[in-house]
């Protein structure tokens, strides 16, 4: 019996998917088996995973797609490991992050349900790293599964006994499910982390979170869902609410976003940010977009001056060169 499985899911994405299970392969940690659920896809996806002879591999088609939760439950039910891991089809895992986070979850007490890492964020255009992000919660995350992103699915561990105590993904939730998941289980488990970026998330437009329309859909059901919750923090409750309204706003839909800023403004009517937005949305969807994307370029400067300072405390002895690209094959070297 393996002690690791590790569920990547996939959906026409046959173009990333080698680089992915490549990723897990490529582990100093050996004891896993790898379960590709492949969500009905229409491309090469199993010419892609044909290429692969690895025993540890299995395979497992979905005739009809049951969208990226269906996925990973239908891999779940078919794990055998002691501990289980995801990889979405399109991130990658650097060498030691199996090993790290095994050798912490078999040391911590079995009230402890994950372990979770940071990760480098991958742009799909030139590969550079755009941001380095750094796990900072431990313990319990209960509040904070809610009211922020801490978690990345392809960056977290779990043990077994997490899915038979609370259950497996909803997937009636047609994104963010896996956050809806990381709530239920910061309700019955406390997590820890490893302090290193070991997994690379990719950022393209073939992302599931650049689907706008699925996008809204998921985020209002877990406004909805956890709405009495919410209403203990106004402040990071009115912050998912300007999240969902720029998501409308980029969709096209100015009134649907309009009337979400408003409710964040009624929320917490101190964010200066929920009454910027608003007049934005007042001035049509190209304006919005194009002052709202102003506005981030002019922040970009400082975000890479921190990203670079941040990427020489990874790899000291590289290049300028090398902090802006994560190459694949030679990732930075990062510390002991």
């Amino acid at each position: 019996m393996p002690k690791v499985s590790v569920i990547i899911p996939t959906h026409n994405r046959s173009a990333y998917l080698h680089s992915a299970v490549t990723s897990v392969l490529n582990q100093t940690y050996q004891d896993f088996e790898i379960i590709i659920v492949n969500d009905a896809s229409s491309d090469n996806t199993e010419e892609v995973v044909a290429s692969f002879t690895d025993s540890r591999i299995k395979y497992i088609r979905h005739e009809l797609s049951k969208g990226d939760g269906g996925a990973r439950n239908t891999g779940i039910i078919n794990a055998a490991g002691e501990f289980i891991g995801f990889l979405d089809d399109d991130d990658q895992w650097l060498p030691q992050k199996l090993e790290l986070q095994v050798d912490l979850l078999q040391n911590s007490p079995p009230y402890v349900g994950g372990v979770y890492t940071g990760h480098f964020d991958i742009s799909g255009v030139d590969g550079k790293i755009t941001n380095v992000s750094y796990p900072m919660r431990r313990g319990n995350l209960s509040q904070y599964a809610l009211i922020e992103s801490c978690i990345i699915t392809s960056c977290v561990l779990l043990r077994r006994e997490c899915f038979e105590k609370i259950g497996l993904f909803d997937e009636t939730i047609p994104y963010c499910n896996d956050r809806d998941m990381w709530v239920r289980i910061a309700q019955a488990f406390q997590f820890d982390f490893i302090k290193k970026p070991l997994v690379k998330y990719l950022i393209h437009s073939d992302k599931l979170s650049t689907n706008f329309k699925l996008a809204t859909k998921g985020r209002e059901m877990i406004l909805q869902k956890y709405s009495e919750d919410f209403g203990h923090y106004p402040k990071a409750y009115a912050a998912r609410y300007l999240e969902l309204g720029e998501l409308y706003c980029y969709d096209g839909n100015l009134k649907k976003g309009r009337e979400v800023f408003f409710k964040a403004i009624k929320i917490y009517p101190l964010e200066m940010r929920s009454y910027y937005l608003c007049c934005l949305a007042l001035l049509g969807s190209k304006p919005f977009k194009v002052l709202r994307k102003g506005m981030q370029r002019l922040l970009l400067p400082l975000r890479d001056r921190k990203l670079q300072a941040e990427l020489r405390v990874l790899a000291p002895k590289a290049s300028p060169k090398d902090c802006n690209r994560l190459n694949v094959e030679h990732p930075p070297q990062l510390p002991s």
